[in-house]
């Protein structure tokens, strides 16, 4: 099979010369009797949708066109499943071509049947996904977010097993960071992956909102959004009060070793933290200089 890639060929241990396109019912061509590792056809009745799934949407027009080119040519690409208890089969790849079959009354489907625990259902079906069928901005950074955390990769692994090198990955990643309506939006093609990325590098997210608002309603493109990030951050940025309490903390410290080392004639250092809990420091050279600091500070020995 080509178009796969090299994390999922591995995964599924395709024959190279398995030949494209297979038989179908309306062909009248029947297939050998069902095998590991080979190519049959199964009752559709009998497959079971992948629960691993990525793909959250399917585009009602674009599966009416796929059904009717089954209707005229045929399945050119074999559906992938496993085996499952009470001679079922469960789906590992394909679920468009197993839903476009269903929507035009055929009964039997063309194909390979693999040997996969759940993690490697899960693996297999999310880099199928994500290599072949098209998948939106967020749909792609989900399926990433998955294969990190329910196969436990690491984003160098991840990037092996899809192609894409880790910075592409994390950028994809980054996408869910975003307010909910903005990754909704991504998801329905509303704003460009170069808007969200634009939003993405600003913190705050209110005025992630106020700029998504004038994508969507003035039309905004993705270098005029970028302009905008840029003017924002040459702008000072305004202190919340938790800054302006800092600030003001500081200076009183500041202050108060200015006033220390006025009475005592030497250098004073004071560590504080926010409450107030911290150390003063009075450095001295020698006893004479030790007792002239008590003495100014009034203390005899």
């Amino acid at each position: 099979m080509t178009g796969l890639g090299r994390g999922l060929g591995a995964l599924l241990q395709e024959n190279e010369h398995i030949p494209r396109k297979a038989a179908t019912p309306a062909q009248g061509r029947p297939l050998a009797t069902p095998h590991i590792g080979g190519i049959t056809e199964i009752e559709l009745e009998l497959i079971d949708v992948n629960p691993y799934q990525p793909r959250t949407h399917f585009d009602e027009e674009a599966l009416k066109e796929l059904a009717e080119s089954i209707r005229t040519q045929g399945i050119i690409q074999p559906i992938t499943v496993r085996k499952t208890e009470n001679n079922r089969y469960q789906l590992i790849s394909g679920e468009r071509r197993f839903q476009a079959s269903k929507s035009i009354g055929l009964t039997k489907i063309p194909a390979y049947i693999r040997t996969a625990d759940d993690q490697q259902m899960l693996e297999m079906a999310l880099i199928e996904n994500i290599q072949r069928e098209n998948l939106n901005a967020i749909e792609i950074a989900l399926s990433y977010q998955r294969l990190m955390h329910e196969c436990n990769l690491k984003q160098e692994e991840l990037g092996e097993r899809v192609g894409k090198n880790r910075t592409t990955v994390n950028n994809y990643m980054r996408l869910l960071r975003l307010p909910p309506v903005i990754q909704a939006a991504v998801r329905d093609n509303k704003i460009s992956m170069g808007h969200a990325r634009a939003l993405i590098t600003i913190d705050n997210h209110d005025v992630q909102l106020r700029i998504f608002r004038k994508i969507v309603d003035e039309g905004w493109s993705v270098r005029k959004v970028e302009e905008e990030v840029r003017k924002l951050s040459l702008l000072p940025q305004p202190e919340n009060s938790s800054t302006r309490a800092k600030t003001a903390h500081k200076q009183e410290i500041k202050a108060l070793q200015y006033r220390l080392s006025s009475i005592i004639g030497s250098k004073v250092s004071i560590r504080s933290d926010e409450n107030r809990k911290g150390e003063i420091k009075i450095p001295f050279g020698s006893k004479a200089d030790l007792d002239r600091i008590l003495n100014n500070l009034k203390i005899e020995i």
